[in-house]
């Protein structure tokens, strides 16, 4: 042993776009590897596999030696920004921040859904957007403030019967039985930035569902829509709003199948609380359901709303889009958010773009978190920043403990 200070803890990077969080995970431990950083902790734990007895080291899955790094909680591959890594015994803490609120910024396009609920599925359904105004929907955000129930999108990690939803959508099937919806918290909600129609660059998907897709997504979408907290299909002026306390905000009750999911009701806006349930996060384990393979998804279509359009009264040449900030607690779905406001306004909508700003206490543009583009820089760029992360990590888990 070198009797040098082995480096473990918590700190977050700033997740570009088109990269899963596992890709992170293993880009991380690429530099990790070979760097002067980490080689106390390789050596520590090339001495404590050498103490092993035989049966532990056969139940090994591999031989190889890699820090240990994880992530704590699944960014979708067109996302960017925050994401908590954990590094060497860091990664029992990791656990704790898939609690914590996080705070994301996304654009919602009107007009057209997919089956992913976002710009990277086919689109299934297409929807009225002549009639969407900024007021509509400010006045259709009051339905998801505070405590509501959310169904997630049939792409995510939640398990049904052991199996992740992403799995069987991925196989043309439906889950053995109907996804729940699920309690989740959002502490605040608004608007950025109002996009009208022909003045912004976000564009529906151009492939459609065809085919045996329609089939699956027909029932799909007729589960979607016998949700109680289904909105109405009918344009928002034209409809009788319900009151949001009964529209969404179902009382929070046990939901059996939300395996390996943490209570969203147990969170508050403070950084963190404590999660129901123990997850595992891994390098291998976590991205699951966000690596969205495109030619092997099932998709939900429905026939194109019966709407005509005359010369006198032509529509719009794109439908606006908008610029929503939330914070809100675990569990909580964007792409289902974009899906529920275009159902709320009647229309449809998905989710164009999304940033994590913050999740805890690590926020983008702060000076905790490590930027991507210092990994390609050299360990003379991103040494130094991580070792001073790590520090400021150990120095707050000791004066924890000491207050406790």
């Amino acid at each position: 042993m070198s009797g040098e200070k082995i480096y473990e803890g918590v700190f977050a990077v700033h997740k570009p776009q088109g990269v899963s969080s596992a890709d992170v995970v293993r880009h991380l431990q690429s530099h990790f590897n070979p760097s002067k950083l980490f080689e106390p902790w390789l050596e520590e734990e090339r001495a404590r596999r050498s103490r092993e007895s035989h049966f532990q080291r056969k139940r090994r899955r591999t031989q190889q030696m890699d820090v240990k790094v994880g992530h704590g909680g699944t960014l979708d591959p067109m996302a960017t920004g925050v994401l908590v890594a954990g590094v060497g015994k860091g990664t029992k803490s990791l656990n704790d921040f898939l609690g914590c609120t996080k705070a994301y910024e996304t654009v919602i396009l009107f007009g057209a859904e997919t089956d992913t609920y976002d710009r990277l599925g086919k689109i299934v359904r297409r929807g009225p957007y002549e009639h969407i105004t900024r007021e509509m929907v400010e006045k259709a955000l009051e339905q998801f403030r505070g405590k509501i129930m959310q169904r997630p999108p049939i792409f995510s990690a939640l398990k049904v019967k052991g199996k992740p939803l992403y799995q069987y959508a991925r196989e043309g099937k439906l889950p053995p039985i109907e996804i729940q919806d699920r309690p989740v918290e959002v502490t605040d909600i608004r608007i950025v930035e109002w996009y009208e129609p022909g003045a912004h660059d976000y564009k529906w998907p151009e492939t459609e569902a065809t085919g045996e897709e329609k089939e699956v997504a027909d029932k799909l979408l007729a589960q979607d829509d016998s949700s109680p907290t289904a909105a109405s299909t009918e344009p928002a002026e034209n409809t009788k709003q319900e009151d949001s306390s009964t529209k969404r905000k179902s009382p929070l009750s046990a939901d059996n199948s939300k395996e390996g999911e943490v209570d969203a009701s147990a969170t508050t806006d403070a950084d963190c609380a404590p999660t129901a349930k123990k997850q595992k996060v891994s390098a291998e384990g976590d991205e699951v359901a966000t690596q969205k393979e495109q030619s092997s998804k099932v998709t939900e279509t429905v026939e194109k709303p019966a709407t005509s359009q005359t010369n006198e009264n032509p529509a719009p040449p794109q439908p606006a889009a908008v610029k929503i900030t939330m914070t809100v607690t675990s569990g909580f779905y964007v792409r289902s958010f974009a899906h529920d406001l275009g159902k709320a306004i009647g229309s449809c909508g998905l989710m164009s773009s999304l940033i994590r700003t913050r999740q805890a206490d690590f926020e983008l543009g702060s000076d905790n978190v490590l930027e991507y583009q210092d990994l390609e820089a050299g360990e003379e760029v991103w040494g130094p920043k991580v070792k001073q992360f790590l520090e400021q990590w150990e120095k707050k888990r000791v004066a924890a403990q000491s207050a406790s």
